[in-house]
């Protein structure tokens, strides 16, 4: 994502209005629009991969399954952030047309421009929303997933869910998600991804 000094500051609603017959997506921080770069083939099959092995899993359950295109809401104020996959099983997300409020699960696949910024901003941004319990951070060329779980006293944990020989199968390990309650091998991720050499 790349900073867009040069439009002038918005209100939410503002920004909700304009971004709607933007050609590109922009996010919205403090008043300030970013607009959102692309990724690169493997970040998008990683995240193509974890939309799928969700939405096959929770198909029928009432739950949305949304990749890049989906806006999360932190508050009805802003800030307003794009992440590569989010998952809602919430009643109040049920009709949701400009963007969901309450996800459970929402995934980022990093990269060099925005791993800073998903570690950073938009974590503490989203540990703000109430019903948030999962938090994913996957890299993209290596078979890695960090999660970071909100537990029952209210503190995020991390989990570690990677294959560090690059020789070791990755179907040995397997990925927990508690949020939606499913586990599943980290190769699924990784399905007809080149990786790095």
């Amino acid at each position: 994502m790349i900073a867009n000094s040069g439009f002038p500051r918005m209100s939410p609603q503002e920004y909700l209005v304009w971004e709607e017959s933007q050609p590109l997506r922009y996010e919205y921080l403090h008043g300030e629009v970013v607009a959102m770069t692309g990724g690169t083939i493997p970040h998008n099959q990683v995240a193509v991969n974890l939309a799928s092995v969700l939405k096959a899993h929770l198909r029928g359950k009432g739950c949305k399954v949304l990749t890049s295109d989906a806006k999360i809401a932190v508050s009805e104020q802003g800030p307003f952030h794009y992440a590569d996959v989010s998952v809602t099983c919430d009643e109040r997300d049920r009709a949701a047309r400009q963007f969901i409020r309450y996800p459970c699960l929402v995934a980022e696949v990093l990269s060099p421009s925005t791993e800073a910024v998903d570690r950073g901003e938009k974590f503490r941004q989203y540990r703000r929303i109430e019903t948030l319990r999962e938090y994913l951070l996957i890299d993209p060329d290596r078979p890695s997933v960090e999660c970071y779980r909100l537990n029952e006293r209210g503190n995020w944990e991390l989990f570690q869910f990677a294959i560090e020989d690059s020789d070791a199968e990755t179907e040995a390990c397997e990925v927990e998600l508690t949020s939606v309650r499913l586990t599943f091998p980290l190769s699924l991720l990784y399905e007809d991804v080149e990786r790095l050499s």
